[in-house]
């Protein structure tokens, strides 16, 4: 048939490697093989990560309430893959913020050991680990709202699109620290590593900050590469 690709062409030489790759139909079957191996990469690196976390965490009940995003989102990004797969991009940075979130649970956000290496090399007074937890608060959930927005809403292609991405991201970041007050309130002193306040009366002040500031940064750096990836999900496209 004149849609089937027959090899070896004749002889051996370059013209095969034109015809394999003038062949769409073949291309296109070793990308989507290409991304279902690397998800499948992806996912397995998350669960070995989470399983090393819960092995004597250093507080268990923080760890339990830092992993339950990653416990209640991993099952979610399964059960809608087929009907609403999300891009690559999107879920390599899911994927890094599950890592962050699961470090910061097995030892708590104050005690990482990365972050007093960071603390020692540049001199500062307390382990600033959280900061970049809250910073890929901003910084990946932007690109999962502007996903959404873009896929689901009028606001493809509207200027209003980043201004209503960085206000989801900010009105999230108030909606977790109310959980994290709700949460101490109801276990009292046990919540304390969860709290991570480290004894800054700014800290909630700079969680909203750098959610901020992460949020930015990614609608600024990622943007493009982000509609390159959705043109390929979006009909009409």
């Amino acid at each position: 048939p004149a849609d089937t690709l027959q090899v070896p062409l004749g002889d051996y030489s370059l013209r095969w490697f034109r015809a394999v790759f003038a062949h769409g139909d073949l291309v296109q079957s070793f990308w989507n093989s290409l991304f279902v191996a690397t998800l499948s990469a992806t996912l397995a690196v998350v669960l070995a990560v989470l399983a090393w976390s819960g092995v004597a965490p250093h507080d268990r009940f923080t760890w339990l309430l830092e992993v339950a995003p990653v416990l209640i989102g991993v099952p979610v990004l399964l059960a809608t893959g087929r009907r609403f797969p999300l891009t690559p991009l999107l879920y390599t940075l899911l994927a890094v913020h599950a890592c962050i979130l699961m470090v910061g649970g097995k030892y708590t956000y104050a005690e990482v050991p990365a972050g007093f290496w960071v603390s020692d090399v540049l001199g500062l007074a307390r382990n600033h680990y959280d900061r970049l937890g809250h910073f890929a608060q901003g910084f990946i959930p932007a690109i999962l709202a502007r996903e959404i927005l873009v896929r689901t809403s009028p606001l493809r292609g509207s200027r209003w699109l980043p201004f209503v991405v960085v206000a989801f991201c900010l009105a999230f970041r108030a909606f977790c620290a109310l959980l994290v007050w709700w949460t101490a309130s109801a276990a009292g002193a046990s919540s304390a590593a969860f709290l991570g306040t480290q004894g800054d009366i700014w800290d909630t002040q700079w969680d909203m900050f750098l959610a901020l500031i992460g949020a930015i940064t990614a609608l600024l750096t990622l943007s493009r590469v982000h509609d390159r990836q959705l043109a390929g999900l979006l009909p009409g496209r």
